[in-house]
């Protein structure tokens, strides 16, 4: 059997059919679960985030007529904002109807030509293949590929693509790669492309793995400001959190009281905030109280910060004798 028709043949039984988007042909929400899968776990979409956006948000129309506030509150606790404001932008650009040509869609922001591939690919069955991080793992093992190139790479996929059935093709590509040609422990065994695969003597060889790089610790402290039972919050601009609400952050230790500590790792560095209650002044964004704060789209580690607060029995030693004591 042909490797194209055994890769087929393998999704048919193997596929993981069940899942949402993998039973519509809405370009909305194929694009909606390319987006959020990825940097995401599938469980993590499918469990989480994936319904409960689609009833707030059942169209790309009703994206592009909402605020991005309301947009970025939906997405709160997926991380990778970056995704929401694209997904935003992308509305309001295309006015709600996403255009059908892999070209244009191409030209979207947050849209680059994997996806745009895999929206024309699923909603509309083009023969066109996809490239995502599965993909290129499964694409370096079966042609020994050591280094990812992505040119090389685009053109093994074309080669390999079944141009008859793009749809269960690349569905498969994505399937094997996340559960058959893993990262660690591949079952080459199980795999449709284990006859023809150049890198099945040494899989673990294809991709040439990473030099681990030790995860930098960034020292930073949250500044919490009090006014008349509100809590002073700031509309983030840096490109990481851009849109979400906050405390302030700060690299110097200022005067005040600790109320706590908290952790948060991202993808490139961890950092850990000392929670200071400051009586100095803070220039902010807005005032809140609880309530108000529960409408706004917060960050993860703004919200451990929060919860920081509210845990926090407020001690009456300023923050400096404290770090010199303890």
């Amino acid at each position: 059997m042909k490797v194209k028709e055994a890769i087929f043949q393998w999704y048919q039984e193997n596929g993981r059919h069940d899942l949402p988007w993998r039973q519509t042909s809405d370009a909305y929400k194929i694009y909606l679960s390319e987006i959020m899968l990825q940097q995401t776990q599938v469980k993590t979409v499918l469990e989480r985030f994936y319904f409960p956006f689609l009833e707030r948000f059942p169209t790309l129309q009703s994206v592009a007529e909402a605020p991005l506030d309301d947009v970025l509150k939906m997405w709160e606790g997926l991380g990778y904002y970056t995704r929401a404001k694209n997904l935003h932008h992308t509305a309001m650009t295309c006015k709600g109807i996403l255009p059908s040509s892999s070209e244009e869609l191409g030209g979207l922001k947050g849209i680059g030509k994997s996806t745009a591939h895999a929206i024309c690919a699923f909603a509309y069955h083009e023969p066109l293949p996809i490239l995502d991080a599965n993909v290129k793992r499964v694409l370096c093992r079966y042609f020994a590929i050591s280094v990812k190139n992505e040119k090389v790479l685009w053109e093994k996929a074309w080669k390999l693509l079944h141009v008859s059935h793009p749809y269960e093709h690349n569905q498969a590509m994505m399937d094997i790669g996340a559960r058959v040609c893993t990262p660690k422990n591949p079952q080459c065994d199980a795999c449709p492309l284990s006859l023809t695969c150049k890198g099945k003597s040494a899989p673990q060889h294809y991709p040439k793995p990473l030099q681990k790089v030790k995860v930098p610790t960034k020292k930073r402290f949250a500044l919490v400001c009090e006014r008349e039972g509100k809590l002073g919050l700031i509309q983030r601009k840096e490109k990481l959190l851009h849109g979400l609400w906050g405390f302030v952050q700060s690299d110097e230790m200022t005067e005040g009281v600790m109320l706590g500590q908290v952790c948060h790792t991202y993808s490139h560095f961890k950092l850990v905030l000392d929670v200071i209650q400051t009586p100095l002044h803070v220039s902010v964004d807005g005032w809140f109280n609880s309530e108000e704060i529960a409408h706004l789209a917060l960050s993860t580690v703004d919200k451990k910060i929060k919860e920081c607060i509210e845990k926090a029995t407020i001690r009456s030693t300023p923050i400096k004798e404290a770090i010199e004591e303890g």
